[in-house]
């Protein structure tokens, strides 16, 4: 009799089992890759790529969420108090870094020049690509917004908390053995590397991501929970991005864009 072979799911088990840290850290790379179309596809196509990388990035989730840790408790009312507070911080907090004269985007070699800052309705008029020649601008605008706060506020949350909080700040305290080490724990090494290393993701918002860190890292020492960590970093994308949409359309404020 011909052996079956084994099923994709046997082969994750097995995967997840012998390195536990992939199943935490697969969400985020599979998400870093995906991100890659939005460069490819061009700025007609941002909502395709948008909905592209989110439900690939929930995907791999789903696949290891048999492995993953305990979720623990959502504290909506609590999570969505402190994502007001952060997204304020974050968008009011890059005014001020920018108004003291600290540099826009990471002082790196690797991260070299300023951003720019642009209506994203004018690159679509300006690219004119397929979608916005047979939709219009208004249409392919409103496309893109809709795709990136939804993405943001739920596949974003989901596999940075699953990277940051699950895995690296507790890989931090003991690499080898990082799935012995309860969620939550705290040394001042993984708290400060973590919050540093955050401006490695956000090179545009260094000097907001710190602090954000600082906070999310802090929530999850307090209420050791995963679950609430990603509704709080969930809710702060969607009332930031709400707020830079607000401002950038309602108020036809060019510089909100930065955020974009």
């Amino acid at each position: 009799m011909a052996t079956k072979a084994p099923s994709s799911r046997g082969l994750l088990d097995r995967l997840a089992e012998d390195r536990p840290d992939i199943a935490l850290m697969a969400p985020m790379l599979a998400y870093l890759a995906l991100l890659g179309l939005k460069e490819l596809l061009g700025p007609d196509n941002h909502w395709i790529s948008a909905l592209i990388r989110g439900v690939g990035g929930l995907w791999v989730v789903w696949l290891f969420r048999r492995h993953l840790p305990p979720w623990g408790r959502a504290h909506l009312g609590l999570a969505t108090v402190c994502a007001v507070l952060i997204a304020a911080g974050w968008y009011y907090g890059q005014y001020l870094a920018n108004a003291v004269g600290l540099p826009h985007r990471l002082p790196l070699p690797l991260f070299a020049g300023e951003p720019e800052i642009v209506d994203p309705r004018d690159v679509l008029a300006e690219t004119s690509g397929f979608w916005t020649r047979h939709w219009g601008v208004s249409t392919v605008f409103w496309l893109d917004v809709v795709t990136r706060i939804l993405v943001a506020s739920t596949t974003v949350a989901f596999v940075e908390e699953l990277f940051w909080r699950a895995f690296l700040l507790r890989a931090l305290i003991d690499w080898h053995r990082f799935e012995t080490v309860p969620l939550g724990a705290f040394t001042w090494k993984s708290f400060l590397v973590t919050s540093l290393l955050s401006t490695l993701e956000h090179p545009d918002n260094w000097v907001v991501s710190i602090p954000c860190w600082f906070a999310f890292n802090a929530l999850m020492v307090w209420k050791r929970s995963i679950l609430f960590l990603v509704m709080v970093h969930g809710l702060t994308n969607l009332f930031l991005y709400l707020w830079v949409v607000y401002n950038g359309v309602a108020r036809g404020d060019v510089s909100a864009w930065m955020f974009w």
